[in-house]
């Protein structure tokens, strides 16, 4: 199992203060969102094939999930309250041609910055896995 409470742990960090000024905290925040999300999918009955991407010329997509049936969505997971996209998630999309684009991010709120690119906070992305209850 993966657990981010443990990397704490082992790293000393014993409070959120601790945490958000660690050099760890973006890591351990991306972490938590896949495990989330790869854990909420499977408890619905709705097992999913993550992995992530990384072209050769460094193109980086943080998490794809694809569903049964083929149907891909590229994650992006940033830990600030004003998630930019860089250019190697864009060129990442262009390869692999998912068909949601998303960004995790702690916020509350969700919009778009793009016609086709929804930035969410975590608990949205969750009810929106497919198998969820409407």
């Amino acid at each position: 199992k993966r657990d981010s409470g443990l990397v704490h742990a082992l790293l000393g960090i014993h409070d959120t203060e601790a945490l958000l000024g660690h050099p760890v905290a973006g890591a351990s925040w991306e972490c938590f969102v896949i495990e989330n999300i790869i854990n909420t999918a499977a408890s619905r009955g709705r097992p999913v094939q993550a992995s992530f991407y990384r072209s050769i010329a460094g193109a980086e997509i943080d998490l794809l999930l694809t569903w049964p049936g083929g149907a891909t969505w590229a994650v992006e997971i940033k830990r600030s309250l004003a998630p930019k996209l860089e250019r190697g998630f864009h060129s990442g999309w262009d390869d692999v041609q998912p068909s949601r684009k998303l960004l995790v991010y702690p916020g509350s709120e969700s919009y778009r910055v793009a016609e086709d690119v929804h930035v969410m906070p975590l608990e949205t992305l969750l009810a929106e896995l497919p198998g969820a209850a409407a």
